[in-house]
C-alpha cells in the first residue's frame, strides 16, 4: 500500500497538471479554464487511487466470498462520464462549431488525472507538457493555414434588373464559390433579399467584396455572418 505522503503527492501533481492546461484555456476565453480543468485532473486522480486501493485491499478475496476486483472498472467509469462535460462545453451556431479542442482538452485532463492517480507521473506530466505545447506553439501554424471559409451573405436591395447577376458578378471577381443561395421577393416595399453561402480557401476571407455590394446602385444592407 501507498503512503499518505505519496496520495497528497499525486493528488497535488494532478492538480498542478490538469490546471497547466486549463491555464492555457482561460487565456483564451473558453468556457472551461483553469478551475474547470484542476477539478477533473484531480478528482480523476482520486478515482485512480480509490481503484487501486480497494484493488490491494481485496487482491486476497474475502473468506467466503468469490470477489474479483478489477482496478480499472471504476477508472473506466470516469472516461465515459468526462464525454457529457466534454458535450456541454461544444457550441454550434449556424455552420460554425466553438468548443471542440475545449472538450478533447477535458478529456485528455482527466486521463493524466488517472495516470497520474496510477503512479505514472513522467508519463503524466509528459502528456500534459505535450497537450500545453501543442496548444499554444500551433495555434500561430492554425492562423497561417489556407482552409476554407464559409461565410453567409445577406444581401437586401431594391428590386433592379439585373441586380442578382451584379452581384454574383462581385462574389466571383474575389473568388468565392457560392455554396448554395437563395432568394425573397417584398412586392409592398419592392425589396429583394439574397442569401449566400460562401467558401472561399485562403488565411482570411476577404471582406473587400462586401464593400463593394455596398456600392451597388439600389442596397439598402448587407450582412455578413
Amino acid at each position: 500500500m501507498i503512503t499518505d505522503l505519496e496520495v497528497i503527492f499525486r493528488l497535488l501533481l494532478a492538480s498542478f497538471l490538469g490546471g497547466a492546461v486549463g491555464l492555457e484555456r482561460e487565456m483564451h476565453g473558453r468556457p472551461a479554464g483553469v478551475r474547470t480543468y484542476l477539478l477533473l485532473s484531480l478528482g480523476s486522480a482520486l478515482i485512480m487511487l480509490v481503484s487501486e486501493y480497494l484493488f490491494h485491499k481485496y487482491q486476497g478475496g474475502v473468506p467466503g466470498i468469490n470477489l474479483q476486483v478489477d482496478p480499472g472498472r471504476i477508472a473506466a467509469q470516469a472516461i465515459t462520464g468526462i464525454g457529457f462535460l466534454g458535450a456541454g462545453v461544444i457550441i454550434r451556431s449556424k455552420d460554425t462549431i466553438r468548443g471542440l479542442t475545449t472538450a478533447a482538452c477535458v478529456w485528455v485532463v482527466c486521463a493524466v488525472g488517472l495516470t497520474v492517480g496510477a503512479g505514472f507521473y513522467f508519463y503524466g506530466g509528459a502528456v500534459a507538457a505535450i497537450t500545453v505545447l501543442a496548444l499554444v506553439g500551433l495555434k500561430p501554424v492554425e492562423k497561417r493555414l489556407r482552409r476554407d471559409w464559409y461565410q453567409e451573405l445577406v444581401v437586401v436591395s431594391q428590386d433592379l434588373p439585373g441586380q442578382v447577376e451584379r452581384v454574383q458578378e462581385i462574389i466571383d471577381l474575389h473568388g468565392f464559390k457560392v455554396v448554395n443561395s437563395g432568394m425573397g421577393k417584398d412586392r409592398e416595399k419592392e425589396e429583394v433579399t439574397m442569401t449566400f453561402l460562401l467558401r472561399q480557401r485562403a488565411v482570411h476571407p476577404q471582406r473587400q467584396a462586401v464593400q463593394e455590394v455596398f456600392t451597388l446602385e439600389g442596397i439598402k444592407r448587407v450582412d455578413v455572418s
